[in-house]
């Protein structure tokens, strides 16, 4: 029982210290928790599976050597940045427009073809649960596909307001860069870093709401190591949103007074 209880305390210790290591780093006294940011492949819905295979198949289609699990690990970039870096690392030249409408395209139809809308188990209990705390949700997203952009509404109904989304289509600079974030927490209300956490999946998503300076809590859904979600800078990690929703009380009590 001791023995139980001092690593109960240890636990609890090592949690203390992640929250307190964040507000030391960023220089801020404490956490004023307005809003949960949501990536959504990954995150809301078990999509990733479908763009992977969508990505490799249309890159076969167009002699482009790729592999399915690479694409877990561009996930949040836009479109258009994901074809670029293949192409550069192919063909040692960046995609011109017109590869990149046409390449997107097919992708698109193909990922509208395998996706079936499968949500995240506990995506939707966790939404609703901070919503009914009083918290906002938003979400980031890299993803341009108008289908599943739309089956939020159906899934989460009355959850996100598409005004409030950020899409690929709302920014010029994609996950990994911090802009995405940055228009959340604009969107959000003008928020301060300090009053928002960033619920994602990936590490260019990750490592874009690290530079963003927000909290982030990374939900390995996908097939890569957690180690490639902790590099990428996300202050936890865990293996499913049931985890997260599981110990959310916990966590609330370091981010809301």
């Amino acid at each position: 029982m001791r023995a139980e209880i001092a690593a109960q305390t240890e636990k609890e210790n090592i949690m203390i210290e992640i929250f307190q290591d964040y507000l030391r780093k960023h220089d801020y006294d404490r956490f004023e928790l307005k809003t949960v940011l949501f990536d959504m492949d990954g995150v809301l819905f078990d999509s990733m599976k479908y763009h992977a295979r969508s990505w490799k198949q249309t890159m076969d289609e167009y002699e482009l050597n790729s592999t399915e699990e690479e694409f877990y690990l561009y996930e949040g970039m836009i479109g258009s940045n994901t074809i670029n870096t293949i192409v550069k690392r192919e063909k040692g030249r960046d995609a011109t427009t017109q590869e990149k409408a046409d390449i997107y395209a097919r992708k698109t139809e193909l990922f509208s073809q395998m996706n079936k809308g499968d949500m995240i188990p506990f995506a939707l209990d966790f939404v609703n649960k901070v919503r009914c705390e009083g918290l906002d949700a938003l979400v980031v997203t890299g993803s341009g596909q108008p289908t599943l952009i739309d089956r939020l509404n159906k899934s989460f109904p009355n959850c996100f307001k598409r005004e409030d989304m950020v899409t690929a289509f709302d920014v010029k600079h994609g996950k990994p860069h911090p802009e995405p974030y940055l228009m959340g927490l604009s969107k959000a209300g003008n928020l301060k870093p300090n009053q928002a956490i960033v619920v994602e999946n990936a590490p260019r998503g990750v490592e874009a709401s690290v530079a963003a300076g927000i909290f982030t809590i990374a939900v390995n859904t996908g097939p890569i190591p957690d180690q490639v979600l902790a590099d990428a800078g996300a202050n936890i990690v865990l293996p499913s949103m049931k985890a997260l929703y599981d110990n959310w009380d916990k966590y609330k009590s370091f981010l809301v007074d």
